[in-house]
Parts: structure tokens; C-alpha cells; sequence
């Protein structure tokens, strides 16, 4: 299939670009590259021997975007383009709020002219909330966010549910994400945030290369087993192939599927900072810091049903998880630098 992958110059999306040139789709990527860089497709492109057709444009601008849809015949298209940063999104919940569902809009009147039925949606587990029970499976209470930016995804969830009781030819992945790091195991895609990273990961292997004195852990009196948070981090790879596998699902005529991406397992803060710590062969300096905005206790997934339906089971663990994130960061310590 020729799958358009919107913000597919980003982490996720870059992995999931290479699973799917490895599945032997065609992959048409459009992205704005506000929170990305298109040296990102260059590598996947090296990676997987294949190329990516690549347009830059503001997947909220419908005339832009139109474009895309017009001068390719889509069969899919894998939605990843929106606004991602937490403590940002109760800042200026506005922002978040018209970029993420704008972008959804826009993509899904177009998807209707153009007569494109599979839609598979980045969603998250901050849907969830604060969860009242734990593992989290699919039938949990949802809608209890504690961030805009987890609100815009259950929002959007809740748009594509009326969309598909509409329009039964439509076929619809919801796929909430855990926590998704690492990197991809060649070390030439991985994760390169804007400015002061806000995801663990990130931050620990800025610290690990020397970009960063010490890690803040937020955090060391919840109700968890060493007081830091706990949660579901899944292994960016494994991830990406989860995609691939909903695609698949989707061209059998689904409907409407709903699927939690995750381990399963529940680490806490200083689990991932251990692990690293045996990753990179030293010690990981850190400091207990004040609780974040928004943060909760603990968090993580029942993956049965992605098993059983999709045949989606993590391979990677959090060491794992570790040694391709500091493969990463060590061959790239500027990530991947400055746009030419």
C-alpha cells in the first residue's frame, strides 16, 4: 500500500517509516518539521535502501495538504503530526488545542474527497488519566486527562468514533501509546527533542554525553515502590512495528479498533536511570526535584488484546531500551545538527 505518514519526520514517525519500507509499503511523508528534521528521512532512507516522498507543509493548511493527497493515490494514512510536550500544553492549552485537532480535520475531509478508508490515529495513555486501576486495558475509563495535550487525543478519539457510526466503510487504529524510547539499533534514527528535553530518556543521555550536569527526577514520593514514577516504556522499534501490524488489521475491513501499545511491564524513574547506568558504564548523576504538573503515579498496559488481535508482542526490554538510546546519543551528541 502507499501509506501517507503525517509528521513522519519525527521520532515515531522515522521508525515507523523504516518498519514500513521494510513491509514494503511506499511511503509518502508530510511534515512541517517545527519538532523534526529532515535529515531524519535521509537516514531512514539509508537505512531501508528505499526512498520516501517528502513534502514539507502544515498538515492544518488544507489547500497545502490537498496537494499531497492529489498527486499520489493514498491507500492509508498513519497520523503522527501534532504538538507533544505536557508541562507546554497546560502553558498554552490554545496552541494545543487547534494544531492537534486542525491537522486532524484537515487530513480527514481530505481522506473523505480523496476516498482513503484507513486511518490509523497516534493516540496515547494519557487518555486514561489517572488511572483507578492497574494493568490499563481498553475498556478502562477514558476522558479523565490531567494535561491539554492528553485531552486533544481524547478528543480526536472521540471524533473519529462519531466519524466511523457515519461512515462504515471507514476503517479506524486507535493505538495508545505507552512510553514510547530508544532508538533504532543502527544508531542513525533516535530521538532529538527541541531545546531542554521533556521525556526521561532524552534527558538521561544529554546528561550521559556531558550536554547536562545532572537529572531531575520529579518526583520521589508517590505511592510506587522506590516513590518515583512508574511507567510502561515501550522501545520505539517495537512501536513502530505495532503500526505496521495495525495496517494490517485495517485492510481486512476493521471498522473502528482500538488498541493499548505497551510492555506491560511498569518501571519506575530510577529502574530507567539504572539501566543506563549499566548502558553507558557509570554511574547517571540525579537530584529529586519537585513533582510535574500533570504527572501521575504510575502507569501501564495490558497488551493482551493487540496480542491476540494483531499478533503484537514487545521483543525489546529495558535494557534493551537503554543500549540503543545511548548508541544513539553517543554516535549523534548533536542529535541530528543543523538543517543544511
Amino acid at each position: 500500500m502507499r501509506i501517507l505518514v503525517a509528521g513522519g519526520a519525527g521520532y515515531i514517525g522515522s521508525h515507523t517509516c523504516v518498519e514500513l519500507l521494510n513491509a514494503g509499503h511506499e511511503v509518502v511523508c508530510a511534515d512541517n518539521l517545527l519538532n523534526s528534521k529532515y535529515e531524519s528521512i535521509r537516514r531512514v532512507e539509508k537505512i531501508t535502501g528505499k526512498t520516501i516522498k517528502f513534502y514539507k507543509v502544515d498538515l492544518a493548511d488544507y489547500e497545502a495538504t490537498k496537494v499531497v493527497f492529489e498527486e499520489n493515490k493514498i491507500d492509508g494514512v498513519i497520523h503522527f503530526a501534532g504538538l507533544k510536550c505536557v508541562p507546554e500544553s497546560i502553558q498554552v492549552p490554545l496552541k494545543y488545542y487547534q494544531n492537534n485537532l486542525d491537522t486532524v480535520f484537515v487530513v480527514m475531509q481530505l481522506m473523505k474527497e480523496y476516498n482513503v478508508k484507513n486511518f490509523v490515529f497516534s493516540s496515547s495513555a494519557t487518555v486514561y488519566g489517572d488511572p483507578k486501576v492497574l494493568p490499563l486495558t481498553e475498556d478502562c475509563e477514558v476522558g479523565g486527562t490531567t494535561n491539554p495535550y492528553g485531552t486533544t487525543k481524547y478528543f480526536i478519539e472521540r471524533i473519529l468514533m462519531d466519524m466511523c457510526k457515519a461512515d462504515s466503510s471507514l476503517n479506524v487504529a486507535i493505538l495508545r501509546y505507552f512510553n514510547p524510547v530508544g532508538a533504532h539499533p543502527s544508531g542513525m534514527i533516535g530521538e532529538d527533542p527541541n531545546g531542554i528535553p521533556n521525556n526521561l530518556v532524552p534527558y538521561v543521555t544529554q546528561v550521559a554525553i556531558g550536554k547536562r550536569p545532572y537529572l531531575n527526577v520529579n518526583g520521589n514520593d508517590y505511592d510506587t515502590p522506590d516513590g518515583t514514577g512508574v511507567r510502561d516504556y515501550i522501545h520505539i522499534v517495537d512501536l513502530a512495528i505495532g503500526h505496521v501490524l495495525a495496517l494490517n488489521k485495517l485492510a481486512t475491513g476493521s471498522g473502528l479498533v482500538i488498541y493499548n501499545l505497551g510492555t506491560g511491564n511498569g518501571y519506575s524513574v530510577l529502574d530507567i536511570v539504572h539501566a543506563f547506568d549499566k548502558a553507558v558504564g557509570r554511574p547517571i548523576p540525579y537530584k529529586i526535584a519537585p513533582r510535574r504538573p500533570g504527572d501521575i503515579a504510575a502507569c501501564y498496559a495490558d497488551p493482551a488484546k493487540a496480542r491476540e488481535e494483531l499478533g503484537f508482542v514487545a521483543k525489546y526490554g529495558v535494557d534493551d531500551m537503554a543500549r540503543d538510546a545511548w548508541n544513539w546519543q553517543s554516535k549523534n551528541p548533536d542529535g541530528y545538527g543543523e538543517e543544511q
